[in-house]
């Protein structure tokens, strides 16, 4: 469905980002991104979404090729035609519109919004919360559910393939869940297919069926999610575990200097 092959990504025409990273899609999987900050997570959602441009970014190498078509050339709003949406890390609204008001754009990216009453009530159905209020100006919205509402707008766009960038930022742990089994339905349900890129290893690899672990730009392990869950690099580096299960403290994993096997 989705194949980003040995992709590079410069900035400014100056400042290489991604250096020949590949990893693919299939239909109706969820696929996450992981790694920390600065790893070039978000950079290659927008080099899939057409977004790059708008930040002077440019993929200079390789292909990302999207049922059989090739797209990194392709501006942004041809991207979202062909059923790929990125939900932006942020939360970004139009705050002094309405919950309804931001849906109804979102619908518009499909077929001119002609199914949004339909396509408004099946968005409510995922998220009653969004039904409640429906009038209120969306620059009210409380954190949690500011993400269901950019996810639902992304919803009403009928995406065969959704990009979430950190969508558990800065939310407690309970809405996360709350918000990532509601992917999960749209995933069960409507067959979307999911790429999410997210800090929180934990709540993505017990989402995903497939994962990818980014450093320095480039891909340094991948797996099925279930494997990846009981590495011993993920596990230590990425859930603060070690050998023994238990949690280690700043002071013990500091001393690792970002030493990683992988990139040994």
């Amino acid at each position: 469905m989705l194949t980003v092959n040995n992709i590079e990504v410069i900035y400014n025409s100056v400042i290489l980002v991604l250096r020949g990273i590949s990893f693919e899609v299939q239909p109706g999987q969820i696929v996450a991104l992981l790694g920390p900050n600065g790893a070039g997570k978000s950079t290659t959602l927008k080099a899939i979404s057409g977004l790059l441009r708008s930040e002077l970014g440019e993929v200079t190498r390789g292909s990302i090729v999207w049922n059989g078509d090739r797209i990194e050339k392709l501006s942004a709003e041809d991207i979202v035609r062909r059923g790929i949406l990125q939900v932006i890390e942020g939360r970004p609204l139009f705050r002094h519109l309405t919950v309804e008001e931001n849906l109804n754009l979102g619908a518009m990216a499909y077929q001119g919004g002609r199914f949004f009453r339909q396509d408004l009530e099946r968005v409510y159905n995922y998220f009653p919360r969004l039904k409640a209020l429906s009038k209120n100006v969306s620059g009210y919205l409380s954190g949690g559910e500011g993400q269901m509402l950019v996810i639902g707008r992304a919803l009403m766009g009928h995406p065969k393939l959704i990009m979430l960038d950190e969508p558990s930022l800065g939310l407690a742990p309970m809405l996360v869940a709350e918000i990532f089994d509601i992917v999960r339905e749209i995933n069960d349900k409507e067959q979307v297919s999911v790429l999410l890129v997210e800090q929180n290893a934990r709540a993505a690899l017990a989402l995903a069926h497939h994962g990818y672990v980014m450093e320095q730009g480039r891909i340094v392990l991948d797996g099925p999610a279930a494997q990846l869950r009981e590495n011993e690099d993920i596990k230590e580096f990425y859930l603060g575990l070690n050998t023994s299960g238990q949690r280690k403290s700043y002071r013990d994993v500091k001393h690792y200097k970002r030493r990683k096997r992988w990139l040994g």
